[in-house]
């Protein structure tokens, strides 16, 4: 007995991947692909469990997208409390919106703390379970030398995110637009486009705030829709909007808090298509359930919509040499484009396993029950329903390989005794 306590008290402190050759590396625990905020919750989760990791992230720091594609004036669009990741909540004299400095000073804090230190420049390329050994085998290629290591566990946690790959549609004659293009990922502040035309392509949070952002540094900006969009006010009634739909779909059908929301959301708002914001036949939340696309929450671009500063114009057919021709056969003029059109899952490129997710990097199955797959699969971060989701993702999946590792323990255990 005193064997097997050496055992685990070793496997439990020893959370580096021990080294089989130069190439192959035997992990104690689950490798965790992505130090995001999803990835970092399961670690952080596991550690609470006792159960070593091993996180493996592509750039040279936690929580990438945060830190390097997003613009400056970012705060989280929901309040905090709805944003806050397992086991500890934002100090208190964080704003009820964090900015986006705030958030990445949490994040850090909150890797410290469970002491999460993950593997950096390591650019999964390729995982497969391999049924003989009953082992996930993943291969990372290191950013410093160029050498590719096969990382080797029973567990394979999935943490890399719905927003891993920046999204730029192909768009006739775009490759003629003798302009600045950039995609969201890229844009700052609009603090050096004043004076200046720029199109905005795609009417989400983003877009919307980028145009805000541009307006109020002198740009002159137009926001290009191509399909329906709801537009909800940040807060009614002195709250939070999604705190009130959270407490109404507790008693009440879907589309009766959607019937509800839309109601005070024309109260407070207007008639959005007035001004070529035409809602979708579906509601918010139907939507937000069906396809994971959020609606936009309202953080003051609307008024400028309304005031003709910021200006809503059509699908674009095509790009010329210094503008672009909607679908309704008009052309105007740009000095910039910039692509607000999100991004996407890169699973598919290196996850080699076909039951878990779909072609375009989504889980197969529906919450609650995405957050699992066969043979020691597990996603955190793919539901669809952000922070507060991925939060719920991690608690499972961690508590689940504890469970394993566990068992496994009380195994090597009784073939110790046996000896």
């Amino acid at each position: 007995m005193h064997r097997l306590a050496a055992m685990q008290e070793q496997a439990a402190a020893d959370t580096s991947p021990r080294r089989e050759s130069s190439s192959c590396v035997d992990v104690h625990g689950p490798i965790i692909v992505g130090a995001g905020p999803s990835g970092l919750a399961v670690a952080a989760t596991l550690r609470l469990h006792e159960v070593p990791f091993t996180v493996l992230e592509r750039s040279d720091g936690i929580a990438d997208l945060w830190t390097n594609r997003t613009y400056d004036r970012l705060r989280l669009h929901l309040p905090k409390v709805f944003c806050e990741l397992p086991h500890v909540g934002f100090p208190l004299d964080f704003p009820t919106y964090p900015t986006k400095h705030d958030f990445l000073r949490y994040l850090g804090s909150y890797a410290a703390r469970f002491n999460v230190s993950p593997l950096f420049g390591r650019t999964v390329t390729g995982a497969r379970f391999d049924a003989a050994t009953s082992h996930w085998r993943v291969t990372a290629v290191s950013a410093a030398d160029g050498e590719a290591t096969e990382y080797v566990s029973p567990w394979l946690v999935v943490a890399s995110g719905e927003n891993a790959e920046v999204v730029v549609p192909k768009m006739k004659g775009r490759e003629r637009f003798a302009g600045e293009v950039l995609h969201s990922s890229e844009y700052r502040s609009g603090e050096r486009f004043k004076a200046t035309k720029v199109l905005v392509v795609g009417c989400g949070n983003s877009g919307m705030e980028m145009c805000l952002d541009l307006c109020e540094n002198g740009a002159m900006p137009f926001m290009s829709v191509r399909s329906g969009v709801h537009v909800l006010p940040r807060e009614m009634f002195g709250t939070s909007t999604f705190g009130i739909a959270m407490k109404l779909l507790k008693w009440l059908p879907i589309k009766l808090v959607d019937r509800f929301l839309l109601f005070v959301a024309k109260m407070i708002l207007g008639d959005t298509e007035k001004y070529g914001l035409r809602r979708p036949k579906l509601g918010p939340l139907e939507i937000k359930n069906i396809t994971g696309k959020s609606p936009v929450l309202d953080v003051g671009a609307w008024s400028l919509i309304k005031s003709g500063n910021i200006k809503i114009v059509p699908e674009v057919e095509s790009f010329s040499g210094n503008g672009a021709r909607f679908v309704d056969g008009k052309e105007m003029a740009f000095d910039a484009v910039i692509f607000a059109t999100g991004y996407r899952s890169n699973v598919p490129s290196w996850l080699k396993d076909g039951e878990l997710f779909t072609e375009d990097g989504k889980p197969k199955a529906q919450h609650p029950s995405n957050w699992r797959g066969p043979n020691g699969l597990y996603c955190v971060g793919f539901s669809g329903r952000g922070l507060l989701g991925a939060g719920a993702d991690a608690l499972r999946a961690a508590a689940d390989i504890a469970g394993r590792w566990q068992e496994l323990a009380a195994a090597a255990g009784a073939k110790i005794s046996s000896v």
